[in-house]
């Protein structure tokens, strides 16, 4: 832990070296944060870049978590402002239709490998994307949800339903397409 606060040290002093080491330590895991709420590589990238512009200009981290964990939260921060301002988060007021019941998917995605499920989760609407990332990898509670987006707490849960069905229905097409192809 020692070489953490000396890079976390480096960091505020404004080393080359320490921001370097950091970039290097956590840019690939914040890739994968970032490319999993806009769920476009370029874009990706943007907000890892721009997200780390901010953390090396105003390196505020108080300890109050893991250097990882504030790091994610800037880079979940950074993506949803991204949506915001691509005005992405139109589709996320949901009519009071009846929504679908989720197809069922024996053991859901278990035998799929990350990397496919990952590429499910980027294809969602960005509206269902950005809730299921908050809610299944954040963690966070509907109400948190809603305040974060600026949204209710019914579209929150309507989002996340919407997700899941997609989600659903996307293992049962690629496993049918699997069974048939063989």
């Amino acid at each position: 832990m020692e070489n953490e606060i000396e890079l976390i040290n480096g960091c505020r002093s404004g080393k080359d070296t320490a921001r370097k080491k950091l970039y290097t330590l956590y840019s690939n895991k914040m890739l994968a944060v970032c490319y999993r709420y806009t769920g476009d590589m370029d874009a990706a990238y943007d907000v890892l870049h721009d997200g780390f512009i901010k953390i090396f200009t105003h390196f505020n981290f108080r300890g109050e978590s893991s250097l990882s964990t504030w790091i994610t939260r800037v880079m979940v921060t950074q993506s949803i402002d991204y949506l915001r301002k691509q005005k992405r988060f139109s589709q996320l007021i949901v009519n009071e239709e009846v929504l679908p019941d989720i197809p069922e998917t024996n053991d859901a995605g278990s035998h799929l490998s990350q990397e496919i499920l990952m590429g499910f989760v980027a294809e969602l609407p960005a509206g269902c994307r950005t809730v299921f990332n908050l809610y299944v990898f954040e963690e966070k509670s509907h109400k948190e949800i809603a305040d974060m987006l600026h949204i209710k707490e019914h579209s929150s849960a309507s989002q996340l339903h919407r997700a899941k069905y997609l989600l659903a229905e996307k293992i049962k097409m690629y496993r049918e397409n699997e069974e048939r192809n063989g």
